[in-house]
């Protein structure tokens, strides 16, 4: 069988594991042809699937975020793409890759059924790296780079290298709440708690941080909500008026921590501190800290 399904919300881990299947298949020296659903059509990768490659008698065919195709518009394709599966060409190698397949649907039974899977959870060492990194492609390798040279000797690195090592990118504020709202949606209080103590030494006023987090959440919110319609991230980046799909691509990883009721919850809770900041006499900071223990 020469088609591979991954699932990974961790786009280091999923590159990695997309080089794997080439080396372990012997396509190393293979054409390489990447498609995105978010950017463009099904019916491409298809057409190249049929085509016979002019370059090399191999040829790799990578298809990116199958999860976002929409099942009743793309019926023809879906079909056409399983037929190939069915019947490959045992010089093509097809890797598809989904953030997160819905389980409930007809379309992701019948492609888990069909492909290879490889399912990768993420790597908290990786995620810490990218999160320091900000997701900045350039930065993440050449903090790699550093990284390697530094433990060249026991080839094993780990979150208190990249913690010593790895100069933490000052991103704007909401790269900051970010990291923060990731941190309350895993319950991981301690964590919360650090980061939000370190968001005070951006000299982030607690009623400017209230309104950030409170929009971090209603985005969230809003994400989870317009995801139902299985759109795309640029899709939903350009209804929300957000400048980079990138921030909703990491949104979308943390919809599920939440429920709608949780996060409706939520909002509700941070006006209330606010209003109260705003009319008692009380410590902002410490309204925070119990709301973070709170959670």
């Amino acid at each position: 069988m020469n088609s591979y399904l991954i699932e990974s919300e961790d786009t280091l881990s999923l590159n990695n594991e997309i080089s794997k299947i080439i080396k372990n298949n012997d396509f190393t020296q293979a054409v390489i042809n990447t498609y995105d659903i978010e950017e463009t059509l099904l019916e491409n990768a298809l057409e190249d699937l049929d085509t016979y490659s002019f370059l090399s008698e191999k040829k790799v065919v990578v298809i990116k975020n199958i999860e976002t195709i929409k099942e009743d518009q793309f019926s023809k394709e879906i079909e056409h793409l399983f037929k190939y599966i069915d019947n490959p060409n045992p010089d093509n190698l097809l890797i598809i890759t989904s953030r997160k397949l819905d389980s409930r649907l007809k379309f992701s039974k019948n492609l888990k059924s069909k492909c290879q899977i490889s399912k990768i959870e993420v790597n908290p060492t990786i995620h810490l790296l990218e999160e320091y990194c900000l997701g900045d492609m350039t930065k993440i390798y050449n903090e790699c780079e550093k990284l390697k040279n530094y433990k060249m000797d026991d080839k094993t690195i780990t979150k208190e290298d990249i913690i010593e090592l790895v100069m933490k990118k000052l991103g704007d504020s909401k790269d900051l709440v970010f990291s923060f709202t990731r941190s309350l949606a895993e319950r991981d209080r301690k964590a919360s708690l650090k980061k939000y103590k370190e968001l005070l030494t951006y000299n982030i006023e607690p009623l400017s941080f209230i309104g950030l987090l409170a929009g971090q959440i209603r985005i969230i919110y809003q994400v989870k909500i317009l995801e139902k319609k299985n759109l795309r991230d640029k899709e939903i980046a350009d209804i929300l008026e957000e400048k980079s799909d990138y921030r909703i691509k990491k949104t979308r990883e943390i919809t599920r921590m939440y429920s709608e009721e949780e996060l409706l919850n939520l909002m509700k809770k941070l006006s209330e501190i606010d209003l109260k900041i705003k009319t008692v006499d009380t410590n902002p900071n410490q309204e925070i800290e119990l709301f973070i223990i709170n959670i």
